[in-house]
């Protein structure tokens, strides 16, 4: 592949609903440009985006890739963006980079939860966007429907470029609206023709509202527009451009993926009208030494810096990092300052990436997406940059996980490794995370959805032959005890020789709060427990803190009074009174104990039309609704405190409750007391585990 200067360079991401045809396009535009020798297929396992095996099994994409390809005397990186929400983190860190987005919308399905996510994202940071409706060749495709839905939602920003022509209510053509000029298909070829007469009243209106969204670009073509005078062509297609690189215009193609139809006609208003990086304005970031902030610019010329948005882990090639250029360029065997880890790394071979095919080139220039391996310490998300003109970009903002499951080796002996993999894993997918619960001492995943996490333990055993199991985290229960007693715990023991014997008095009281585990006091006098033997009472106490009466669980807001005893002068010693101890301890079952479960707060946004349905759903998970506010957009914020073990599938049952339309955020607030007829199940069910151990 040749070289390219930064004017040249057209970054786009194709995002949308998951199954709407995006690895399809994304094929058909590399087999039109020659990148590739024959169109795969995603239910055949043999489209170039889509070769994780996990992707080749599901026919579905599970990461972002890279499909690099020539047109027009242009080079255009395509980044095939995964639709389902599982994966939004994808999108997230791939949308960094792209300087423009094709939204991809189904002409049956229409507008869906993923079209409205995928514009709202692109709306909110500013990035440029066409929409290409797919799937024309289908039955019931409609897209005058889907043209409507779009402009009800997204008003007068909605430009039709094209209008299709159906015969037999099959799709045969299109007509281009800038032009007037009619085309038809013979396969992918493309005929003109003369535009078919019943279209013309259909049309006439639809290049009115393009030309007037053209005249408004400028003062000029909007005083030549009032005056009646015709726009020609070219001064509209300028015109159109500018409105499209400024986010004021969306252009609206159509077309079939499948049968290869319109794509070509995409790929022209690509290179066309979408922006070169740079186009929409400078890069800031901030001088890593000072703070203040740092401009650049997508030039050749300016010093060196590149933002790192996406991480692939392979066991056997090691860590590949895949960056954007942002100023500057990069040649083969340099080095460059990695800015957030303070360190300097040294760059090897520099790869184009199209699928998990690389391509090798001398160096990159600005604007550019490229890949380096074996970086020692670069993830996701640092910032890479010239030593001595350093300067720092802002980290990716990834969405955090809001389900989590308790993960274990289906062998034994394979924790260690599975530790590792999951490790691995984690640099190349932010949105997970790991951690060991030391209370209910489980290791636990968290993501974003259950199919993430099942992914990624099928990624465990594809990539390090580990298998993993998941269980449901278990809820970390504690235990109080809510009236005060007065306990003896005495250890006599003679066998021969010498003798044990410690012999204690303790009151146990509760204490104000749980929030404080244990509490002991001293009220010996007298002597008559030694000063000596004191603190191997305390330590028996905090031993058996960990073990509750009730059912098994850590005991909590509990004071402790040492007030009598008795000792022998031979036969007492620390462990004989580390034993009383425990049996005092063991008389709490005397205290009224209870069991304490966590309380979370949960904060739900949702559209109006379903705060009834979340209402309702956390009144029965046992939840207070604490209040409810707009969170603007239409949307309503729910305030409530639930117990956890109430919001452990959360996630998946919100998602279907609102069509994925909402999100949460949980946050731990305190412990209280279980109801009664749930405590007696969790206290028999922790008695059956323990009687299994």
């Amino acid at each position: 592949m040749k070289s390219y200067t930064t004017d040249k360079l057209r970054n786009i991401g194709i995002i949308g609903h998951g199954g709407e045809g995006k690895t399809t396009l994304t094929e058909a535009m590399l087999f039109n440009a020659g990148a590739i020798d024959r169109l795969g297929k995603v239910e055949d396992g043999t489209a170039t985006t889509d070769y994780d095996p996990e992707e080749i099994k599901r026919h579905i994409s599970i990461s972002a890739a890279l499909a690099p390809f020539e047109w027009n005397n242009h080079k255009v990186n395509v980044i095939d963006i995964p639709g389902y929400f599982d994966f939004i983190g994808e999108m997230v860190g791939s949308l960094r980079v792209t300087d423009s987005a094709c939204i991809v919308v189904g002409a049956v399905s229409g507008v869906t939860v993923g079209t409205e996510k995928a514009w709202d994202y692109c709306s909110e940071h500013n990035i440029p966007k066409l929409i290409f409706v797919n799937q024309m060749d289908r039955e019931n495709a409609n897209f005058t429907k889907v043209l409507d839905q779009l402009k009800e939602m997204y008003g007068t920003a909605i430009a039709p470029f094209q209008v299709p022509i159906m015969s037999k209510e099959q799709f045969t053509g299109y007509v281009d609206v800038i032009s007037m000029k009619a085309y038809t298909y013979k396969g992918k070829d493309v005929t003109e023709v003369p535009v078919p007469d019943d279209m013309k009243d259909v049309i006439e209106p639809i290049r009115t509202m393009l030309v007037e969204a053209a005249a408004e670009t400028s003062e000029e073509l909007m005083e030549k527009y009032f005056e009646g005078e015709e726009l020609t062509e070219e001064e509209i297609r300028g015109a159109v451009r500018q409105g499209v690189v400024c986010g004021d215009i969306v252009p609206v193609l159509c077309g079939s993926a499948v049968n290869n139809q319109g794509v070509v006609q995409l790929m022209n208003v690509i290179t066309q009208y979408m922006p070169a990086p740079g186009e929409c304005g400078s890069v800031k970031g901030v001088n890593p030494k000072t703070g203040e902030t740092v401009e650049r610019h997508y030039k050749a010329d300016e010093p060196f810096s590149a933002f790192v948005f996406k991480t692939v882990v392979d066991p056997f090639v090691g860590k590949m990092n895949l960056f954007k250029v942002m100023s500057g360029e990069l040649a083969a065997g340099t080095g460059f300052y990695n800015v957030n880890k303070e360190k300097a790394e040294k760059v090897g071979t520099i790869y184009l990436l199209r699928g998990k095919k690389q391509i090798t080139v001398d160096k990159v220039t600005a604007g550019d997406i490229a890949a380096v391996a074996k970086l020692q310490y670069t993830v996701t998300g640092d910032t890479l940059s010239d030593q001595n003109n350093q300067i720092k970009y802002s980290e990716i903002q990834f969405p955090e996980p809001s389900i989590s499951l308790a993960i274990a080796a289906e062998k034994e002996g394979d924790e260690d490794k599975i530790f590792a993999g999951l490790n691995r894993l984690t640099e190349e997918d932010p949105t997970f995370t790991v951690s060991k619960n030391l209370e209910t001492n489980q290791m636990l995943i968290s993501g974003i959805g259950e199919m993430h996490l099942e992914i990624i333990a099928k990624r465990l055993q594809n990539k390090f032959g580990v298998t993993a199991v998941f269980k449901d985290p278990k809820v970390p229960y504690r235990e109080t005890i809510r009236k005060s007693i007065k306990a003896e715990g005495k250890h006599k023991k003679q066998s021969g020789g010498h003798g044990q014997y410690g012999h204690v008095w303790i009151e146990f009281e509760p204490l104000e709060t749980t929030d404080k585990d244990f509490e002991f006091v001293d009220k010996i006098v007298g002597g008559v427990v030694p000063r000596q033997y004191i603190p191997a009472v305390e330590k028996g106490l905090r031993e058996c803190l960990s073990n509750g009466v009730l059912a098994g669980y850590p005991t909590v807001g509990l004071r402790a009074t040492l007030y009598d005893g008795s000792y022998h002068s031979v036969d007492s010693s620390e462990m004989a009174f580390k034993v009383a101890a425990s049996l005092a301890f063991k008389k709490l079952d005397q205290a009224s104990p209870v069991l304490l479960e966590p309380i979370m707060k949960a904060e739900v946004v949702v559209p109006d039309e379903y705060m009834g349905d979340i209402i309702g759903d956390l009144n029965r998970r046992r939840g207070r609704i604490l209040g409810m506010n707009p969170a603007g957009h239409g949307l309503q914020k729910v305030e409530a405190e639930v117990p956890q073990a109430e919001m452990f599938k959360y996630a998946t049952d919100l998602r279907s409750m609102t069509q994925a339309r909402g999100s949460f955020k949980l946050t731990f607030v305190r412990y209280e007391e279980v109801p009664a007829n749930i405590s007696a199940k969790i206290i028999e069910q922790a008695r059956q585990e323990a009687a299994q151990e």
